[in-house]
């Protein structure tokens, strides 16, 4: 499907009519607000019960759902202590998430598949880095189904051969070795950025930028304090406040942090005065 797509000049992500299929289960509710997205992350005979609780964990946190395990090696896999506790939250996911015998199985419902493999092979869907793909794709309205091998071996030829794209993700040449979790936690963003991605929640409110008024308070201040100190000669001040004003107009000071300016100044001829009386 894919070739017949590049001889006739088209974009790898838009095959002829792609099938109209419902999803077998509907989306599940995130914190109070419904899931649309139709995004699949697909594990494939996967050995550890601790990688499928982290995968799980990695697709909740940027709002997937959608789990499916073909052989894994325990039938109980997502019930098994170590799943649950790396899913860390996530075990809404691993009670959704399907156990199926196939890959085929896996992907019904599905219009675009993308392995996940560092493998080269010598035959086989394109393979590309997963931002620039993923920009492409995510325009296209498909189902997309993300398919990780498992831990030992990764994914056959035969589950290579069945997806459209191969995805590898970038990384140092002599070192490309990444944990399944933490590959499906790079995937699950890049995904999640190409849809758009989540708004940054601030964290800390903003602080209060000082007024005029407050600033010249504190330049008067730091004035009165200057000349006590007889560091500032009234008589030739040779811009020496104008230069300070300009310091603080360029550090965009904050009301709390005038009156903390302040407070050292008094403390500063609180001292002077001490000394002056000795």
């Amino acid at each position: 499907m894919t070739t017949g797509a590049r001889q006739c000049g088209q974009s790898l992500f838009y095959p002829a009519r792609p099938r109209e299929v419902t999803p077998p289960f509907p989306p599940v509710p995130c914190n109070g607000a419904p899931l649309t997205d139709t995004t699949r992350f697909i594990l494939v005979d996967t050995s550890h019960p601790g990688n499928v609780g982290a995968a799980a964990r990695a697709m909740k946190v940027m709002g997937f759902h959608d789990l499916v395990l073909v052989t894994p090696r325990f039938a109980d896999v997502v019930t098994r202590p170590d799943a649950v506790a790396m899913a860390s939250g996530a075990t809404d996911i691993l009670e959704r998430a399907r156990i199926v015998a196939t890959l085929d199985e896996a992907l019904e419902g599905s219009t675009f598949a993308c392995a996940t493999a560092m493998t080269p092979r010598d035959f086989g869907p394109p393979t590309r880095a997963p931002r620039e793909a993923f920009a492409e794709l995510a325009r296209t309205g498909h189902r997309v189904a993300f398919v990780f091998g498992g831990e030992r071996f990764g994914l056959s030829n035969e589950h290579v051969y069945a997806c459209h794209l191969c995805i590898s993700i970038p990384t140092q040449p002599e070192y490309g070795s990444l944990n399944l979790a933490q590959a499906v936690q790079l995937l699950s963003y890049d995904w999640r950025q190409a849809l758009g991605g989540f708004p940054v929640v601030e964290r800390t409110q903003a602080p209060a930028q000082a007024d005029a008024a407050a600033v010249r308070g504190l330049l008067g201040h730091w004035r009165e304090m200057l000349v006590q100190i007889d560091f500032l000669d009234p008589a030739v001040p040779r811009k020496l406040m104008a230069r300070l004003h300009q310091l603080v107009n360029r550090a965009q000071v904050t009301a709390e942090e005038v009156h903390i300016l302040r407070g050292i100044s008094r403390q500063v001829q609180k001292i002077a005065r001490r000394d002056g009386q000795r």
